[in-house]
């Protein structure tokens, strides 16, 4: 086979081990939700074999590592079914493993740790799914999808309460009245899933899936985030004059206040050895923060736990120094503009997750300039 045969075949197998990884990583906006499906597909698989009754795995037994140059999530999935059904948990982890280690070495690296803990680190290739999947706008629309099922919920409950309300009274009168009252309502739930009053009278579904007004206490950390934003925004529609990227529509009459940009083209995170290109201590440490945020963004179940404010400054200076240091004009766009589109897809996902944390948990404007 020559090189020319070779590198074909190459690229053909990279295509299609990424249009797998992308179908994956669409189904989960956050990389703790992806696993958490996937370790639970394969604890049904192993408990079905082993004539064990199914559980359903819970969630708080799935956490992040503290590393600031990889992800990896550590399960402890195999502990928690040694003590409830007193089986060997090495033995319960090494038969998880073989299980999950069926769906591809390209999906994350797997060790076991006593006395039972399960590493899993993500992949590259995994990584550079995900992060395209979020400049290509799909936390904008996990968030739509949350406003829409906020909104759908608040109209049930009101019609359902107006119905209630009408049938007790007996009534024509109070029949309209119930209907004008559960009418009234349920628009303003539904059609306000981000206002004040929705906040302070929607139920807790909508208040965690739609938008939420909090006080900020701090007004210099709130600076620093919509700097942050501002400077993303600033970032990419430079890149976008100037030929780097290309966006998925003309940038003039849309303002990133209320939308995120996205990428109209694959952006190139990995290098010919699909390695992601972002290796920099600083990118690295960016990358790690992003993945944080939009785990805990897309967690219901953390509800107010999350300090978001604390959270948004965090991610914004790991912003600045990540800007601080990895250049993408002058030499880098000369000599590297893989190198360059990529920092600027990073950018883009910063924008996009700033945004929604701004827009959507804080309750303030995610302006495109200061």
């Amino acid at each position: 086979m020559d090189d020319r045969t070779s590198g074909k075949k190459h690229t053909e197998l990279f295509i299609q081990n990424y249009v797998r990884l992308s179908t994956l990583v669409s189904k989960d906006t956050a990389l703790k939700q992806l696993l958490y499906r996937l370790l639970t597909n394969t604890l049904s698989i192993y408990t079905k074999i082993s004539e064990i009754e199914f559980r359903e795995y819970k969630k708080f037994h799935l956490s992040k590592g503290r590393y600031n140059n990889r992800v990896l999530y550590i399960s402890g999935m195999a502990l928690w079914l040694s003590k409830s059904h007193n089986y060997n948990p090495m033995e319960i982890a090494s038969a998880i493993v073989s299980h999950l280690s069926e769906i591809g070495g390209d999906v994350f690296i797997i060790q076991i740790v006593p006395p039972g803990w399960i590493y899993l680190e993500l992949s590259d290739a995994l990584l550079a799914a995900w992060l395209q999947s979020l400049a290509v706008g799909s936390l904008e629309e996990a968030g739509e999808r949350g406003s829409r099922g906020a909104g759908e919920q608040g109209s049930r409950g009101a019609g359902e309460q107006g119905s209630r309300g009408a049938g007790e009274q007996g009534s024509r009168g109070a029949g309209e009245q119930g209907s004008r009252g559960a009418g009234e309502q349920g628009s303003r739930g539904a059609g306000e899933p981000g206002s004040r009053g929705a906040g302070e009278q929607g139920s807790r579904g909508a208040g965690e899936q739609g938008r939420k007004e909090i006080l900020i206490t701090n007004t210099g950390r709130l600076f620093a985030m919509q700097y942050a934003h501002a400077r993303c925004c600033s970032l990419v529609l430079l890149a976008h004059r100037e030929g780097l990227i290309k966006l998925r529509e003309p940038l003039s009459d849309v303002s990133f206040a209320f939308r995120s940009v996205v990428s109209r083209e694959q952006i190139p995170w990995l290098d010919c050895d699909e390695k992601l290109r972002l290796n920099h201590p600083d990118e690295s440490y960016l990358i790690t923060k992003l993945v944080q945020v939009v785990d805990d963004l897309m967690s219901p179940d953390l509800g107010g736990s999350v300090n978001w404010e604390k959270a948004g400054l965090n991610l914004s200076q790991a912003f600045e120094n990540f800007w601080s240091k990895c250049r993408i004009w002058g030499e880098v766009k000369i000599c590297s503009p893989e190198l360059a589109q990529a920092r600027l897809g990073l950018v883009m996902v910063t924008q996009s997750v700033l945004r929604f944390l701004l827009v959507e948990k804080l309750g303030v404007v995610a302006p495109d300039e200061l």
